[in-house]
């Protein structure tokens, strides 16, 4: 997954989601349904004496709203929140409510999204985002459902308890950007001596829903204050072998150059990598302090991977017993910190035991050979 941005007009947006789809790539929106910023006018609330731009006449008539539309509102008056200046949106003004299905709907319909981020979904009820995933969007004269991922930006506690209402009785269940894993992975980058059992320990969405895991590395909020500046490739190995949804950040690709095509030391690789043959669970085959080697375990034509992480600065491995019987391994991914040095290609012994390597600092992904 990357984010981006489109400048232009609708024509110009349509045209660039049919170029991406006939790469077969799919196109989610950025759904920002708490709050909004732009009014037209200032109007007084009677119910907080507050005075507030909430007076929406958009040019092309549709959605106008008024105080009524926001918190607090006749229809609900619990939330007090606000995002800046902006009162939070009440989806429990039926024209509110109704309103936001028939703008995304139109976003599927008519401009061809195959789905949406969910942007600041504390800020409203889960049966919200619950309503638009249950949306059938016409594609080729056929039912077409939504993808979905909230941005809950909070404790893995929060994101699972969001998760459990939003997705509650629904037969499209929406996923959750992994911020507890996140900051984990930034320690690992960034911390000295950070231990590598803690990518094993619970407290993730990977760790407890690995099917509804969105997992990332930077996106447009962190890296303003919080970004990772040493050592950013151990984490993009780790979500690019892994299970979840993850997501490779436009900037750190291009204009930080971390994507490398034509290397193996880059994103580009690992992205391969991950659509070529991260499938199926994943079995830990060793980790202490400093060393961590995983197995993908393979699904379908995803044939799975071994994954070595190393936290020293030389070089690191040991011995583990795969899946996989008299069988090659070719490293197809490798990065050490000041060592250019290559990962020998690796064989299984009858009993599936085979000695896994990595750089130092570093990280190896190794492909069996069929």
């Amino acid at each position: 997954m990357f984010r981006c941005v489109c400048p232009g007009g609708k024509n110009d947006l349509i045209d660039l989601i049919k170029t991406v789809h006939e790469h077969k790539m799919q196109v989610y929106a950025d759904l920002v349904i708490n709050h909004n910023s732009g009014g037209d006018a200032e109007e007084f609330n009677p119910i907080d004496q507050q005075t507030r731009w909430t007076i929406f006449k958009p040019k092309s008539g549709k959605f106008l709203r008024d105080w009524k539309c926001f918190h607090p509102s006749p229809y609900e008056t619990w939330d007090q929140e606000t995002f800046g200046d902006m009162p939070d949106l009440c989806h429990r003004n039926p024209h509110v409510y109704t309103e936001l299905l028939e703008y995304a709907r139109w976003l599927i319909e008519a401009i061809g999204f195959d789905g949406f981020r969910y942007d600041c979904v504390k800020g409203y009820g889960g049966w919200m985002v619950r309503a638009i995933q249950e949306l059938r969007g016409i594609r080729d004269e056929k039912g077409y459902k939504p993808y979905g991922v909230g941005e809950c930006w909070d404790s893995d506690r929060k994101i699972q308890d969001w998760l459990n209402e939003t997705n509650a009785w629904s037969d499209n269940p929406t996923g959750a950007f992994d911020f507890p894993l996140r900051y984990r992975l930034k320690d690992l980058c960034q911390v000295y001596g950070y231990s590598l059992r803690h990518l094993t320990e619970g407290g993730t969405v990977l760790k407890e829903r690995p099917s509804q895991a969105v997992t990332f590395v930077e996106n447009h909020d962190v890296v303003r204050g919080d970004s990772i500046i040493t050592d950013k490739m151990l984490a993009y190995a780790f979500i690019l072998t892994h299970e979840g949804y993850p997501c490779v950040f436009w900037q750190d690709y291009y204009t930080w150059e971390l994507g490398q095509e034509g290397y193996k030391s880059g994103i580009a690789a690992l992205v391969k990598i991950h659509e070529d043959h991260a499938g199926g669970s994943t079995s830990i085959l060793y980790v202490d302090d400093d060393l961590y080697i995983m197995q993908r375990n393979g699904w379908g034509s995803q044939k799975g991977l071994i994954f070595v992480l190393n936290n020293r600065g030389n070089w690191h491995g040991t011995w583990v017993k795969t899946q996989w019987q008299n069988t090659k391994f070719v490293p197809m991914a490798w990065r050490g910190r000041d060592d250019t040095g290559v990962p020998q290609e690796k064989w299984t012994q009858e009993n599936g035991w085979a000695e896994f390597w990595s750089p130092p600092r570093g990280y190896a992904v190794y492909i069996p050979q069929f």
